[in-house]
């Protein structure tokens, strides 16, 4: 089946063409008709499948069509999310699909001024994308009206209860009508999970893509043994030798991720980097360059590995093992989207050796060991531009240095 076979607007039909979109992905296929009926959805489903556009297109095409009819903007759709970037994200996809539509959507977030966002609710805007804590403020001020509401969208569900919003999802019931149609997105599926989407969905139409290896298949992923205090070396060697690349690292912390980005200046890479306390608004800007192309190497933590679909990463380095062995796949479905081919090289100290385990069983197999003799791995330090492996070198320097002091 194709795009252009499912009934849906022309105008609608036309700017998928228009995107390059043929066939629908598994998740797209099987999501889309039973929403199109107004069916409830609980689909779990890897991250890169194309989950987003299983529900912008039908969503879209439900509002287009009462708009048609009657142009008055009131809130029909509300997407909740867990994150900021995920939210602006997702509003992208809706403009960009809907762009020959009179469908106004807007994301409402925390992190930057609000009167911007109240000036648009004010002037009605049909689909709203927000995170919990925005949402809550815009309901409790009077700014977003939901009693109207139409279509409720749960987004990276489990995500949202990792970082504890479960309070929030149930609290999000009092504001919206009984009566509605609900899609619950998850990238997993646990019994806590099981229970909130079975709370919220009726009669749900369930659909599953649990390939044996959730990492996807057009993805070639390894790790490498690599000492703590050796992996800058490493990572130098492999931006300067995929130059002009994009690629994404991660690393476990905010502090990690900034001293990262000072060793990679000392070598001459310029790097950006993006975690819990870099300002919102930075945070845009920097992902926003990353994606234009204007930045080619991007450090962050965690808050960059679920639903931020960035078109031409290369690769993906896991600086650091994630400590939530779901992360991994996550982290590293953030190259070879669609159907680009990716790559991903995971740095393993002998400290992370216990996490790699656990990745590993998570994924149900063990993952390919990059083959790096003595020599290579000597090589690659000896060859950085760091200059601190090399003492006698530093001890020289120190010595000159003090030398001219006293001159």
């Amino acid at each position: 089946m194709k795009f252009k076979d499912y009934p849906i607007s022309k105008v609608i039909k036309s700017q998928i063409k228009t995107l390059g979109w043929v066939r629908p992905t598994d998740i797209q296929f099987k999501a889309i008709k039973p929403i199109l009926e107004g069916e409830d959805v609980l689909a779990i489903a890897q991250t890169g499948t194309g989950k987003t556009a299983s529900f912008v297109i039908p969503t879209l095409n439900a509002i287009h069509n009462e708009l048609e009819k009657n142009e008055f903007h009131f809130v029909r759709c509300l997407v909740m999310v867990p994150t900021r970037e995920l939210a602006v994200q997702i509003q992208e996809v809706f403009e960009e699909v809907g762009k020959e539509t009179k469908v106004r959507s807007r994301a409402l977030l925390g992190g930057v001024e609000q009167e911007d966002q109240i000036e648009d609710l004010k002037n009605g805007v049909d689909v709203v994308i927000s995170t919990p804590g925005r949402l809550f403020d815009l309901c409790s001020q009077g700014f977003l009206q939901l009693d109207k509401l139409q279509t409720l969208v749960l987004d990276e569900a489990d995500h949202m209860l990792d970082l504890g919003f479960v309070k929030d999802i149930r609290d999000l019931m009092r504001h919206i009508p009984q009566k509605r149609q609900t899609l619950f997105f998850s990238a997993t599926i646990n019994k806590e999970i099981k229970k909130i989407a079975y709370d919220l969905v009726r009669n749900a139409i369930r659909i599953q893509i649990s390939p044996k290896n959730p990492v996807a298949k057009n993805i070639d992923h390894a790790v490498a043994h690599v000492e703590m205090d050796d992996k800058r070396f490493f990572l130098e060697n492999i931006i300067k030798e995929n130059a002009e690349k994009k690629i994404l690292v991660f690393v476990r912390t905010k502090v990690r991720a900034e001293r990262v980005v000072k060793a990679m200046e000392r070598v001459a890479i310029t790097s950006k980097t993006i975690h819990g306390d870099v300002d919102q608004k930075a945070r845009f800007e920097i992902l926003n360059e990353f994606k234009k192309d204007d930045l080619k190497i991007l450090i962050t933590t965690d808050v960059a590995a679920r639903g931020i679909d960035i078109k031409g990463v290369h690769a993906v380095i896991n600086y650091d093992l994630p400590e939530q062995p779901d992360n991994y796949v996550h982290r590293v479905g953030r190259t070879g989207r669609g159907k680009d081919k990716g790559f991903a090289i995971s740095f393993c100290s002998e400290d992370e050796l216990p996490l790699l385990v656990e990745i590993e069983e998570y994924l149900g197999h063990e993952i390919e060991v990059y083959d790096l003799s003595k020599t290579d791995y000597k090589t690659i330090i000896q060859d950085s531009d760091d200059g601190s492996n090399d003492w006698k070198k530093l001890i020289e320097e120190e010595n000159e240095r003090l030398g001219n002091k006293w001159d």
